[in-house]
């Protein structure tokens, strides 16, 4: 119901329906992609770099837009929802997030790569040493997803103190604490 602000007299209204559009969704994760849809107001202005909630069947996920197509030539970087034909996305709640390690004493030839598992929200932050499984490192390097660079002062961050999420990790570089990889026969 509503009253009028000049006569007071009451009257029932039945509000009208924002329209909503379906628009596919394109997510990809550790090199694998699938398709889905979401319903979003056409008028919504949306842009490479903002992130929302998947629902499928098998899964929630929250999502980064990483391109916007408009047809199948064209994409952009902003644009209202309604001009939108598919939202091309990457999973970002949990991500895989590559770690070259160099040892701290011995071959350079030592280096070694891996790749980390971890909720999207970790945080890296450069000079401290970080446990995952049965690794220790010390962060002393971050190059950042293209994506995520103006969230950041630099693409690549190597100061004391410099913190990336886990879902904003292109690569992250570290040298090894406590090994030693010198040979010895005794």
């Amino acid at each position: 119901t509503v009253r009028c602000t000049e006569c007071d007299h009451v009257h029932k209204v039945t509000p009208e329906a924002e329209s909503e559009v379906e628009r596919t969704v394109i997510v990809s994760q550790d090199g694998e992609s699938f398709s889905t849809t979401v319903s979003v107001p056409p008028g919504e202005r949306v842009r490479v770099g903002e992130e929302f909630i998947v629902e499928t069947e098998e899964a929630i996920m929250q999502v980064r837009i990483t391109d916007l197509e408009t047809d199948a030539e064209t994409r952009v970087s902003t644009a209202d929802a309604g001009e939108v034909e598919t939202f091309w996305t990457r999973a970002v709640d949990n991500v895989s997030v590559n770690v070259t390690l160099h040892p701290r004493e011995g071959d350079p030839d030592d280096t070694r790569s891996l790749t980390a598992y971890l909720p999207g929200d970790y945080e890296f932050t450069i000079g401290e040493t970080v446990t995952l499984g049965e690794d220790e490192f010390e962060v002393t390097n971050i190059h950042v997803r293209e994506a995520a660079i103006n969230r950041y002062p630099f693409e690549k961050l190597g100061n004391d103190g410099d913190t990336v999420l886990a879902k904003d990790v292109k690569r992250l570089y570290g040298y090894e604490e406590g090994t030693s990889r010198a040979w010895s026969a005794w």
